[in-house]
Protein backbone atom coordinates (compact mmCIF):
# COMPACT_ATOMS: atom_id res chain seq x y z
CA UNK A 1 0.00 0.00 0.00
CA UNK A 2 1.47 3.36 -1.06
CA UNK A 3 1.15 6.64 0.79
CA UNK A 4 0.31 8.76 -2.24
CA UNK A 5 0.52 12.54 -2.21
CA UNK A 6 -1.40 14.76 -4.60
CA UNK A 7 1.10 17.37 -5.80
CA UNK A 8 -0.31 20.44 -7.51
CA UNK A 9 2.64 21.89 -9.39
CA UNK A 10 1.74 25.12 -11.26
CA UNK A 11 3.16 24.26 -14.66
CA UNK A 12 2.83 27.19 -17.04
CA UNK A 13 2.89 27.09 -20.84
CA UNK A 14 2.33 29.70 -23.53
CA UNK A 15 2.74 30.07 -27.28
CA UNK A 16 6.53 30.09 -26.93
CA UNK A 17 6.57 26.38 -26.07
CA UNK A 18 7.79 24.50 -29.16
CA UNK A 19 6.22 21.28 -30.36
CA UNK A 20 9.72 20.02 -31.16
CA UNK A 21 10.98 20.71 -27.65
CA UNK A 22 13.96 18.30 -27.65
CA UNK A 23 16.10 18.89 -30.78
CA UNK A 24 18.79 16.40 -29.75
CA UNK A 25 16.21 13.57 -29.54
CA UNK A 26 13.41 14.74 -31.86
CA UNK A 27 11.64 11.40 -32.03
CA UNK A 28 11.48 11.18 -28.24
CA UNK A 29 9.92 14.65 -28.12
CA UNK A 30 7.21 13.58 -30.57
CA UNK A 31 6.70 10.31 -28.69
CA UNK A 32 6.28 12.13 -25.38
CA UNK A 33 3.90 14.66 -26.90
CA UNK A 34 1.81 11.69 -28.03
CA UNK A 35 1.97 10.26 -24.51
CA UNK A 36 0.69 13.64 -23.32
CA UNK A 37 -2.37 13.26 -25.55
CA UNK A 38 -2.84 9.69 -24.32
CA UNK A 39 -2.58 10.97 -20.76
CA UNK A 40 -5.46 13.39 -21.25
CA UNK A 41 -7.66 10.66 -22.72
CA UNK A 42 -6.61 7.68 -20.59
CA UNK A 43 -6.51 9.49 -17.28
CA UNK A 44 -9.99 10.89 -17.84
CA UNK A 45 -11.07 7.27 -18.23
CA UNK A 46 -9.18 6.27 -15.07
CA UNK A 47 -10.92 8.93 -13.00
CA UNK A 48 -14.37 7.92 -14.24
CA UNK A 49 -13.94 4.15 -13.78
CA UNK A 50 -12.18 4.46 -10.42
CA UNK A 51 -14.99 6.63 -9.07
CA UNK A 52 -17.44 3.86 -9.94
CA UNK A 53 -15.15 1.27 -8.32
CA UNK A 54 -14.48 3.01 -4.99
CA UNK A 55 -17.91 2.27 -3.41
CA UNK A 56 -17.32 -1.43 -4.20
CA UNK A 57 -14.02 -1.60 -2.30
CA UNK A 58 -14.43 -2.99 1.21
CA UNK A 59 -10.86 -2.44 2.38
CA UNK A 60 -10.71 1.16 3.63
CA UNK A 61 -6.98 1.46 2.97
CA UNK A 62 -7.40 0.39 -0.66
CA UNK A 63 -10.35 2.75 -1.04
CA UNK A 64 -8.24 5.63 0.31
CA UNK A 65 -5.42 4.78 -2.09
CA UNK A 66 -7.91 4.62 -4.97
CA UNK A 67 -9.06 8.14 -4.14
CA UNK A 68 -5.48 9.46 -4.05
CA UNK A 69 -4.67 7.55 -7.23
CA UNK A 70 -7.48 9.11 -9.23
CA UNK A 71 -6.62 12.56 -7.86
CA UNK A 72 -3.00 12.17 -8.99
CA UNK A 73 -4.17 11.06 -12.41
CA UNK A 74 -6.57 14.00 -12.64
CA UNK A 75 -3.65 16.37 -11.95
CA UNK A 76 -1.64 14.71 -14.73
CA UNK A 77 -4.48 15.13 -17.22
CA UNK A 78 -5.03 18.77 -16.25
CA UNK A 79 -1.36 19.68 -16.64
CA UNK A 80 -1.07 17.93 -20.01
CA UNK A 81 -4.17 19.80 -21.17
CA UNK A 82 -2.36 23.07 -20.39
CA UNK A 83 0.66 21.95 -22.41
CA UNK A 84 -1.46 20.82 -25.36
CA UNK A 85 -3.57 24.00 -25.25
CA UNK A 86 -0.37 26.02 -25.60
CA UNK A 87 0.75 23.90 -28.57
CA UNK A 88 -2.68 24.34 -30.16
CA UNK A 89 -2.12 28.10 -30.29
CA UNK A 90 0.56 27.48 -32.93
CA UNK A 91 -0.92 24.29 -34.40
CA UNK A 92 -4.75 24.49 -34.23
CA UNK A 93 -5.19 21.07 -35.79
CA UNK A 94 -3.90 19.46 -32.60
CA UNK A 95 -7.27 19.99 -30.92
CA UNK A 96 -8.82 17.49 -33.29
CA UNK A 97 -6.05 15.00 -32.49
CA UNK A 98 -6.81 15.32 -28.77
CA UNK A 99 -10.57 15.08 -29.32
CA UNK A 100 -10.27 11.87 -31.35
CA UNK A 101 -8.10 10.24 -28.68
CA UNK A 102 -10.57 11.20 -25.97
CA UNK A 103 -13.42 9.73 -28.01
CA UNK A 104 -11.60 6.39 -28.27
CA UNK A 105 -11.20 6.19 -24.50
CA UNK A 106 -14.70 7.49 -23.80
CA UNK A 107 -15.96 4.48 -25.76
CA UNK A 108 -14.53 2.24 -23.03
CA UNK A 109 -17.31 3.48 -20.73
CA UNK A 110 -19.68 1.19 -22.66
CA UNK A 111 -17.66 -1.89 -21.62
CA UNK A 112 -17.98 -3.70 -18.30
CA UNK A 113 -16.37 -2.24 -15.17
CA UNK A 114 -14.39 -5.49 -14.95
CA UNK A 115 -12.82 -4.78 -18.35
CA UNK A 116 -12.24 -1.08 -17.59
CA UNK A 117 -10.33 -1.89 -14.39
CA UNK A 118 -8.39 -4.67 -16.13
CA UNK A 119 -7.48 -2.22 -18.89
CA UNK A 120 -6.10 0.27 -16.39
CA UNK A 121 -4.24 -2.39 -14.39
CA UNK A 122 -2.68 -3.90 -17.53
CA UNK A 123 -1.49 -0.59 -18.95
CA UNK A 124 -0.34 0.90 -15.64
CA UNK A 125 1.78 -2.22 -15.02
CA UNK A 126 3.92 -1.34 -18.05
CA UNK A 127 4.72 2.18 -16.90
CA UNK A 128 7.42 1.46 -14.32
CA UNK A 129 9.73 -0.53 -16.63
CA UNK A 130 9.08 1.89 -19.50
CA UNK A 131 9.53 5.09 -17.53
CA UNK A 132 12.54 3.66 -15.69
CA UNK A 133 14.30 3.49 -19.06
CA UNK A 134 13.47 7.16 -19.69
CA UNK A 135 14.36 8.34 -16.18
CA UNK A 136 17.61 6.37 -16.10
CA UNK A 137 18.65 8.52 -19.07
CA UNK A 138 16.98 11.79 -18.13
CA UNK A 139 20.18 13.79 -18.62
CA UNK A 140 20.26 12.85 -22.32
CA UNK A 141 16.51 12.67 -23.03
CA UNK A 142 15.14 15.58 -20.98
CA UNK A 143 17.80 18.04 -19.81
CA UNK A 144 18.78 19.34 -23.29
CA UNK A 145 15.15 20.19 -24.15
CA UNK A 146 12.68 22.90 -23.19
CA UNK A 147 12.75 22.83 -19.41
CA UNK A 148 9.04 23.57 -19.00
CA UNK A 149 8.04 20.49 -20.97
CA UNK A 150 10.81 18.31 -19.55
CA UNK A 151 9.71 19.17 -16.00
CA UNK A 152 6.11 18.22 -16.81
CA UNK A 153 7.04 14.75 -18.04
CA UNK A 154 9.58 14.12 -15.27
CA UNK A 155 6.90 14.87 -12.64
CA UNK A 156 4.37 12.67 -14.43
CA UNK A 157 6.72 9.71 -14.82
CA UNK A 158 7.90 9.88 -11.20
CA UNK A 159 4.32 9.81 -9.93
CA UNK A 160 3.47 6.90 -12.23
CA UNK A 161 6.34 5.00 -10.62
CA UNK A 162 5.10 6.05 -7.18
CA UNK A 163 1.57 4.69 -7.68
CA UNK A 164 2.74 1.68 -9.70
CA UNK A 165 0.65 -0.80 -7.67
CA UNK A 166 -2.54 1.23 -7.23
CA UNK A 167 -4.42 0.14 -10.35
CA UNK A 168 -3.75 -3.55 -9.67
CA UNK A 169 -4.83 -3.21 -6.03
CA UNK A 170 -8.10 -1.60 -7.16
CA UNK A 171 -8.63 -4.34 -9.75
CA UNK A 172 -7.92 -7.09 -7.21
CA UNK A 173 -10.26 -5.51 -4.66
CA UNK A 174 -13.19 -5.21 -7.07
CA UNK A 175 -12.64 -7.98 -9.64
CA UNK A 176 -9.99 -10.34 -8.28
CA UNK A 177 -9.46 -12.41 -11.44
CA UNK A 178 -5.72 -12.46 -12.24
CA UNK A 179 -6.08 -14.58 -15.38
CA UNK A 180 -8.81 -12.37 -16.81
CA UNK A 181 -6.46 -9.37 -16.70
CA UNK A 182 -3.82 -11.39 -18.54
CA UNK A 183 -6.28 -12.69 -21.13
CA UNK A 184 -7.59 -9.24 -22.07
CA UNK A 185 -4.11 -7.67 -22.25
CA UNK A 186 -3.75 -8.22 -26.04
CA UNK A 187 -7.03 -6.38 -26.63
CA UNK A 188 -5.93 -3.58 -24.29
CA UNK A 189 -2.63 -3.02 -26.06
CA UNK A 190 -4.22 -3.24 -29.49
CA UNK A 191 -6.47 -0.35 -28.47
CA UNK A 192 -3.56 1.61 -26.96
CA UNK A 193 -1.29 1.24 -29.99
CA UNK A 194 -4.07 2.00 -32.46
CA UNK A 195 -4.76 5.20 -30.53
CA UNK A 196 -1.05 6.05 -30.31
CA UNK A 197 -0.51 5.67 -34.06
CA UNK A 198 -3.67 7.65 -34.76
CA UNK A 199 -2.17 10.45 -32.65
CA UNK A 200 1.13 10.28 -34.55
CA UNK A 201 -0.73 10.40 -37.86
CA UNK A 202 -2.59 13.45 -36.60
CA UNK A 203 0.69 15.10 -35.66
CA UNK A 204 2.07 14.44 -39.16
CA UNK A 205 -0.96 16.13 -40.71
CA UNK A 206 -0.91 19.31 -38.65
CA UNK A 207 2.68 19.88 -37.43
CA UNK A 208 5.57 20.42 -39.84
CA UNK A 209 8.65 18.25 -39.31
CA UNK A 210 7.02 15.38 -37.42
CA UNK A 211 7.63 12.77 -40.10
CA UNK A 212 11.29 13.73 -40.27
CA UNK A 213 11.62 13.79 -36.47
CA UNK A 214 10.30 10.25 -36.17
CA UNK A 215 13.17 8.89 -38.28
CA UNK A 216 16.47 10.12 -36.82
CA UNK A 217 18.97 9.98 -39.71
CA UNK A 218 22.16 8.86 -37.96
CA UNK A 219 22.97 5.71 -35.99
CA UNK A 220 25.16 6.90 -33.14
CA UNK A 221 26.46 3.55 -31.92
CA UNK A 222 27.13 0.08 -33.17
CA UNK A 223 24.96 -2.79 -32.10
CA UNK A 224 23.66 -6.18 -33.04
CA UNK A 225 20.48 -6.95 -34.92
CA UNK A 226 18.57 -7.81 -31.74
CA UNK A 227 19.48 -4.49 -30.11
CA UNK A 228 18.39 -2.58 -33.21
CA UNK A 229 15.04 -4.39 -33.27
CA UNK A 230 14.51 -3.67 -29.59
CA UNK A 231 15.28 -0.02 -30.14
CA UNK A 232 12.70 0.06 -32.91
CA UNK A 233 10.15 -1.74 -30.75
CA UNK A 234 10.43 0.92 -28.10
CA UNK A 235 10.26 3.61 -30.76
CA UNK A 236 6.93 2.47 -32.15
CA UNK A 237 8.35 0.69 -35.21
CA UNK A 238 11.01 3.26 -36.09
CA UNK A 239 14.58 3.51 -34.91
CA UNK A 240 14.40 5.35 -31.61
CA UNK A 241 16.87 7.67 -29.89
CA UNK A 242 16.44 5.34 -26.93
CA UNK A 243 18.71 2.97 -28.84
CA UNK A 244 21.37 5.69 -28.86
CA UNK A 245 21.38 6.17 -25.08
CA UNK A 246 20.44 2.77 -23.67
CA UNK A 247 22.57 -0.36 -23.71
CA UNK A 248 21.44 -3.59 -25.29
CA UNK A 249 21.14 -5.07 -21.81
CA UNK A 250 18.85 -2.22 -20.71
CA UNK A 251 16.66 -2.68 -23.77
CA UNK A 252 16.46 -6.44 -23.23
CA UNK A 253 15.63 -5.95 -19.56
CA UNK A 254 12.89 -3.47 -20.40
CA UNK A 255 11.31 -5.82 -22.94
CA UNK A 256 11.49 -8.69 -20.45
CA UNK A 257 9.85 -6.66 -17.70
CA UNK A 258 7.14 -5.42 -20.04
CA UNK A 259 6.26 -9.03 -20.78
CA UNK A 260 6.44 -9.97 -17.11
CA UNK A 261 4.12 -7.10 -16.19
CA UNK A 262 1.18 -8.95 -17.77
CA UNK A 263 1.66 -12.23 -15.90
CA UNK A 264 -1.24 -13.02 -13.55
CA UNK A 265 1.13 -13.32 -10.59
CA UNK A 266 3.03 -10.10 -11.28
CA UNK A 267 3.31 -7.47 -8.56
CA UNK A 268 4.44 -3.97 -9.64
CA UNK A 269 5.60 -3.35 -6.07
CA UNK A 270 8.68 -5.48 -6.76
CA UNK A 271 9.81 -3.60 -9.88
CA UNK A 272 13.31 -2.06 -9.90
CA UNK A 273 12.93 1.70 -9.52
CA UNK A 274 14.76 4.56 -11.25
CA UNK A 275 17.21 6.39 -8.98
CA UNK A 276 15.99 9.68 -10.42
CA UNK A 277 12.51 9.12 -8.97
CA UNK A 278 13.91 9.04 -5.45
CA UNK A 279 15.91 12.20 -6.06
CA UNK A 280 12.88 13.98 -7.47
CA UNK A 281 10.70 13.01 -4.49
CA UNK A 282 13.41 14.16 -2.07
CA UNK A 283 13.63 17.48 -3.92
CA UNK A 284 9.86 17.93 -3.66
CA UNK A 285 9.95 17.26 0.08
CA UNK A 286 12.72 19.85 0.38
CA UNK A 287 10.44 22.46 -1.16
CA UNK A 288 12.15 22.79 -4.56
CA UNK A 289 10.26 24.50 -7.39
CA UNK A 290 9.79 21.52 -9.69
CA UNK A 291 7.90 23.33 -12.41
CA UNK A 292 11.44 24.18 -13.60
CA UNK A 293 13.30 21.34 -11.96
CA UNK A 294 16.71 21.75 -13.55
CA UNK A 295 16.90 25.48 -12.88
CA UNK A 296 16.04 24.78 -9.26
CA UNK A 297 18.94 22.30 -9.06
CA UNK A 298 16.28 19.97 -7.80
CA UNK A 299 17.62 16.67 -9.03
CA UNK A 300 21.38 16.96 -8.81
CA UNK A 301 23.11 13.64 -8.21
Amino acid sequence: MANLEVRRIPFAFDDTVPFHWQPSAPDVAVMLNAIGVLAVAFEKHIVASTRIAIPLIRDKAVAAEAEAFLRQEAQHANSHRKHLAALTLSHPGLQGVVDRAVERFDALSFTSLQYQLAYTAALEATFTPTFKLFLDHESELFRPGDERVASLFLWHFVEEVEHRSSALEIYDAVVGKPWYRTMVAPKVFRHVFQTYFQIIEGFVECVPGVREAMTPPVEKKEGGRVAQLLGKALGGGRRSSLYDVASTRELLTTIYRLGLSQAPWHSPAGEPLPVFAGRWLDAYKAGRDLQLCYSAAAVSA
